[in-house]
């Protein structure tokens, strides 16, 4: 399989494995889109990490494959394209990027997927298209300005350059820059450690905020508040609340 879900103290990894670069052909995207899917079924997932293993997060999709593709076969893929990616980008969990090596292309869209993104001191990220003669097509037009705003993302897209992991930090494109043999390490640590929270808050923190970004501040508002005044009605909202008046803040347990 070029991309599987291992689930260990509720945290998923989702981990891509096509050597040697991680090239996201249609297949790969197919079963991400498949396993993103099952992470947000899953009551066993309460986090996840993105992973493309020690070298390489993922160096594109497979130019390959899409020089033989003209107008017409594009247009018929290319919503799967960013299905799979949105099938990611709105998994209701808190969600991690571990980023190793290249983040180029369709890798620096995926990355863009997830809530928070640790890179290696090595890695090296961006949106190479314009090269080709082409633009981002799985959501790098619309998610790295929304992340770093729309000057650096221009720049980053209308130039193709790759920016290194501290220029990457310094922008806001990644959130953290760890040394290599670190990454996955602390991203898992990230995951597990929301793992432990309260499930139903997370994810109505995480549909909030997407909403509040995608909208209107009035809309984002009104989600706000139905989620607020919801989240009363939750085991998660009695058992924090009591830990806090007879415990003091922050000793709750949610499992």
């Amino acid at each position: 399989m070029t991309v599987t879900l291992d689930v260990a103290e509720g945290v998923g990894t989702l981990r891509l494995d096509r050597p040697p670069m991680n090239a996201l052909d249609v297949a790969t995207q197919d079963r991400l889109r498949e396993l993103a899917e099952e992470a947000t079924r899953r009551d066993d997932v309460r986090a996840v990490v993105i992973y493309g293993g020690e070298r390489v997060f993922a160096a594109g999709a497979d130019i390959k494959e899409m020089q033989n593709m003209d107008h017409t076969a594009m247009v018929l893929r290319s919503r799967g394209l960013q299905d799979a990616f949105t099938a990611v980008a709105r998994i209701p969990k808190p969600v991690v990027a571990a980023v190793t090596g290249y983040a180029l292309g369709g890798g620096c869209e995926l990355a863009l997927c997830a809530d928070y993104r640790i890179a290696a001191d090595n890695a090296k990220l961006g949106q190479p298209e314009i090269l080709l003669g082409l633009i981002p097509g799985a959501g790098g037009t619309q998610r790295l300005p929304r992340l770093v705003g729309p000057s650096k993302a221009k720049d980053l897209i209308f130039t193709g350059r790759m920016v290194k992991a501290d220029e990457a930090l310094a922008i806001g494109l990644v959130d953290r820059v760890v040394p290599a043999a670190e990454v996955y390490e602390q991203a898992h640590a990230w995951a597990a450690r929301l793992a432990q929270g309260p499930a139903i808050a997370l994810r109505a923190a995480k549909e909030a905020v997407d909403t509040g970004l995608e909208t209107d501040i009035d809309t984002g508002l009104a989600v706000e508040r139905n989620w607020f005044a919801g989240l009363f009605a939750t085991e998660d909202r009695e058992r924090g609340m009591r830990s806090f008046v007879e415990e003091g803040p922050g000793k709750a347990k949610f499992l």
